[in-house]
């Protein structure tokens, strides 16, 4: 009998579970608290790992990729307002590709839906999830709510995948309460969809106006407008929650009188939707417990600073699919060389995303200014770099 795996969440993480535990010949079923899936979302820069996961995972012919040309135009903005060439997401090392959150997940839909990869279509629950988990060591019996009508049922399964998020309900269940894996990074992040480019910019441009302990990031994109990151640094994380997020961000950034934030704050105050969320990472000693795995965010959630968590999320499902495929029959063997070959990529990620939240929102005034020298010496090594490019390929055209 083809073993059977609950998947919870629909999200980037969970759809690419089940394309990788369908790979490996199990039969996945995903269970979503949502009552229809998600479309839309922010700014990801998806990298290498990212996309060759996206190739191992049959979806990269489905994914819709935004970049702009040589990556855009980036500015950074002074104290004064004054713009300066600056050095934006797409261009770090690795090439980022830029796409939305839902072109992913729409491409994961393609693979799940049986237009993907090879398997048929995927059984999808919208408005159910579980309320009571118990591995009983031969299977997994979970209780199951259906969120419209309450009613509860209850159904076994060989393999459970929480793939529910930062504050996964699963990870509560069977791991223990959030306090115990989330750490607090004493920032806030609201991120949402532009209606329009910031005035007197090109369509595509990023602008970044970053100050100690406060930044708006605008992401440009070829064929949509831009999202936009407003992020900052607080020691009351649970007072940010209080009151109006619009008129706590109006207040955070009074005083940052630029064209980037004056367009950012009273945009978000117009759109239909924006994510406004503390920041954290969750730290796991072990990512399974019997036969209950986390992945994806609930289990190592490296943060949005990191720049890594849609390649992270894509990465675990396409190598569980793998450990499953190389270690038939034997699922503790799978889920332990699944967690040893990727923990080494996370915790790497993890550790630098500390040094990437300088570069996001600088943590005090002399941050600030080793930030403007950092970012003007990548600059004038890129300009090397491209420089460079050119005269290499001027010289391989020349005619002998």
């Amino acid at each position: 009998m083809q073993e059977r795996a609950l998947v919870v969440g629909s999200g980037i993480a969970g759809m690419a579970a089940a394309i990788g535990l369908r790979q490996a010949g199990w039969t996945p079923v995903i269970v979503e608290r949502a009552p229809e899936r998600r479309r839309g979302g922010y700014f990801v820069g998806l990298m290498p790992e990212g996309r060759q996961a996206a190739v191992d995972l049959g979806v990269d012919g489905h994914l819709h990729t935004r970049n702009p040309p040589d990556g855009g135009k980036a500015w950074s903005l002074t104290r004064r307002g004054d713009r300066e060439p600056g050095v934006g997401f797409l261009h770090q090392p690795g090439d980022p590709a830029a796409v939305l959150r839902g072109d992913i997940e729409a491409a994961l839909w393609q693979g799940i839906s049986g237009d993907g990869t090879a398997g048929g279509r995927v059984d999808v629950r919208f408005a159910t999830g579980p309320v009571a988990i118990d591995d009983t060591g031969g299977e997994v019996q979970v209780l199951l709510e259906d969120a419209g009508t309450g009613a509860q049922y209850c159904e076994g399964f060989d393999l459970v995948v929480g793939a529910d998020g930062l504050r996964s309900g699963v990870r509560r269940m069977v791991f223990g309460p959030h306090e115990d894996y989330m750490t607090t990074w004493n920032a806030m992040i609201c991120a949402f969809q532009l209606q329009e480019q910031v005035p007197s910019f090109a369509a595509a441009d990023s602008i970044i106006s970053a100050r100690a302990g406060r930044a708006v990031w605008v992401f440009g994109l070829a064929d949509r407008a831009p999202t936009v990151l407003l992020t900052y640094r607080t020691d009351d994380v649970a007072g940010q929650f209080t009151g109006s997020p619009i008129q706590r961000l109006r207040t955070v950034f009074s005083g940052m009188d630029d064209p980037a934030v004056r367009h950012a704050l009273d945009a978000v105050e117009q759109a239909p939707e924006f994510l406004f969320d503390s920041v954290h990472q969750v730290r796991m000693p072990r990512w399974s417990n019997g036969r209950v795995v986390l992945l994806g965010d609930a289990a190592w959630c490296p943060n949005l600073y990191s720049g890594m968590g849609a390649t992270s999320a894509l990465l675990g499902g396409a190598e569980l699919g793998r450990a499953l495929r190389e270690n038939p029959d034997e699922l503790e063997a799978a889920l332990a060389a699944w967690e040893s070959r990727l923990r080494p990529f996370i915790r790497k990620h993890q550790r630098i995303a500390r040094l990437k939240q300088q570069m996001f929102v600088p943590s005090s005034r002399p941050a600030e200014a080793l930030r403007s020298v950092v970012l003007r010496l990548a600059i004038k090594a890129r300009n090397r770099r491209r420089a460079k490019a050119r005269s290499g390929t001027s010289l391989e055209i020349e005619p002998a």
